[in-house]
């Protein structure tokens, strides 16, 4: 189930085998899979195991001379593309969507699903799911169906917050998360435009069909929780939809808020003690790394070098480290551009007052909003000069490190012995942090050499993905190709992303 004006996606009814034909109307009517899309499903599925994170896996990726037509980026230039089977692994394939066969008439399109009132269905998947899947529920509740659907939908509201919890930790983008891309078991499922964070921004979108930024990074948990409440209106009236509707208020933002205030502790190394200020501090760090444009991934990996206490040349070296995370002053520039034609623009301001059932058509509200902060935050930018930018960021990051120095004083006043503290500290940070993700350019980098036939790099990113914690740089820098456009200059896997990956699109 997706609102009208959602982005192009994963389509209801689609088999889980990746690869093979799924809907008489997928795509261009053939149901296949192609290589550049495989690679990065491939990828990314083995490495959220290895970051620790529920999700379905990859058994195997095959390609073959076969060929279809693709138009990658919707733009009217189709190209050839070799297609290609992922073997996906899971205890089931079920989805929130597969339930929807049972709603009722839409209000809005009229639409309803092709198995509308048959109950006897609907009592036979959810045997099917909790018997197979939660055995430990239907042993508590063998003599009572509606408590145990009830316990059911408890324990998956759960679920699906801790996962989207751990996809805001690592910053895990999904890009199309309708009610058929997430999984009956709470597990990550159908790895499409996805993406991981680069430079932090809380309204970062990894797929360029959404327009409508309505799968964007900060809003995940909102859609997973709309998507919860469309499976409890498919469950009814097995599971009555006042109840699961109190569930989903009950359970949702508090599993969501522990489990993340939990994790984001661990990566910040406060292992002792849990104050109420803590949820400030994360606040004011991520808000920091927004206004600097820091990387995501690494500037939580310089932290567990930061030593608490008085200045020291240590903390000078971890700030002068993370200002160099911080994006520049030509990157901002690029990455606050307008996006919008200052006509359409126009034209949409004037709808927004006259017209707005027409502005739905062509565009949002939201949308023009967000165009309306670029323009003024890239003004605001162009007043700067390069070096007033820097010295701005060492004020944010120097008031913050002031704060989580202090913050650290206090988790490890609770230890009794300070050596066993810090070793606890970094083991913990070290645990927390990936040193490694699959950024867009690493996987773009990987597919532009399998694509002319050399997998060799497919498999160094899948080793490397397999010890996403490990601190120890691989030996084998990655190699930014011709097609990267950077013939011969070699880049650490860890390192901030190349200008050219600002270029890359996903859809």
């Amino acid at each position: 189930a997706q609102p009208p004006q959602s982005p192009r996606g994963a389509t209801p009814g689609q088999l889980p085998s990746a690869g093979l034909p799924s809907s008489p109307c997928s795509r261009q009517a053939d149901g296949r899979k192609v290589l550049r899309s495989s690679i990065r499903e491939f990828l990314c599925s083995e490495a959220m195991f290895h970051l620790g994170i529920p999700t379905t896996r990859a058994g195997a990726c095959v390609t073959s001379a076969s060929t279809v037509v693709r138009d990658v980026f919707y733009d009217g230039n189709p190209k050839r593309e070799k297609c290609t089977v992922v073997l996906r692994i899971a205890p089931t394939f079920i989805r929130f969507g597969s339930f929807e066969i049972f709603k009722p008439a839409d209000t809005l399109t009229g639409r309803e699903g092709p198995s509308v009132g048959r109950n006897d269905i609907r009592i036979r998947m959810l045997d099917y799911v909790i018997g197979s899947f939660y055995p430990e529920i239907q042993a508590a509740h063998a003599d009572d169906r509606v408590q145990r659907n009830i316990a059911f939908f408890r324990e998956l509201t759960r679920r699906t917050a801790r996962l989207v919890a751990e996809w805001q930790c690592v910053g895990f983008c999904h890009g199309v998360l309708n009610t058929d891309n997430m999984s009956i078991l709470g597990l990550t499922i159908d790895y499409g435009p996805f993406g991981f964070l680069d430079r932090y921004d809380p309204d970062h979108v990894c797929n360029a069909s959404d327009s409508g930024g309505r799968y964007a990074y900060s809003k995940q948990p909102e859609v997973c929780k709309w998507n919860l409440q469309k499976l409890a209106e498919a469950l009814a009236p097995e599971l009555p939809l006042e109840v699961g509707t109190a569930v989903l208020a009950e359970e949702f933002d508090a599993e969501l808020q522990q489990h993340y205030l939990q994790k984001m502790r661990r990566k910040l190394g406060l292992v002792r003690t849990e104050l109420e200020e803590d949820p400030a501090l994360v606040a004011r760090l991520l808000e920091t790394m927004h206004l600097t444009g820091a990387d995501f991934t690494n500037t939580f990996c310089l932290l567990s070098a930061f030593v608490a206490g008085p200045s020291s040349p240590e903390q000078a070296a971890v700030l002068d480290q993370l200002l160099e995370q911080c994006a520049s002053f030509e990157e901002l520039k690029r990455a606050l551009r307008p996006q919008m034609d200052p006509r359409q623009l126009s034209l949409m301001l004037m709808l927004a007052q006259s017209n707005p059932q027409l502005l739905g058509l062509v565009g949002s509200r939201a949308s023009v909003a967000r165009e309306l902060v670029r323009i003024e935050q890239h003004s605001q930018l162009e007043q700067l000069s390069p070096a007033e930018l820097q010295a701005r960021n060492r004020t944010h990051w120097t008031e913050w490190l002031q704060e989580y120095s202090a913050r650290l004083e206090k988790d490890a006043e609770g230890a009794g012995e300070p050596k066993a503290w810090q070793a606890e500290h970094m083991r913990v940070m070290h645990a927390n942090n990936p040193k490694y993700v699959l950024r867009n350019y690493i996987a773009q980098t990987a597919i532009d050499a399998a694509e002319n036939g050399d997998f060799s790099e497919v498999r160094r990113v899948l080793k490397l993905l397999e010890a996403p914690y490990s601190r120890e740089e691989p030996t084998e820098a990655l190699e930014l190709g011709e097609a990267a456009g950077a013939v011969g200059l070699q880049r650490s896997y860890s390192s901030r992303p190349p200008p050219w990956a600002a270029e890359l699109c996903v859809t």
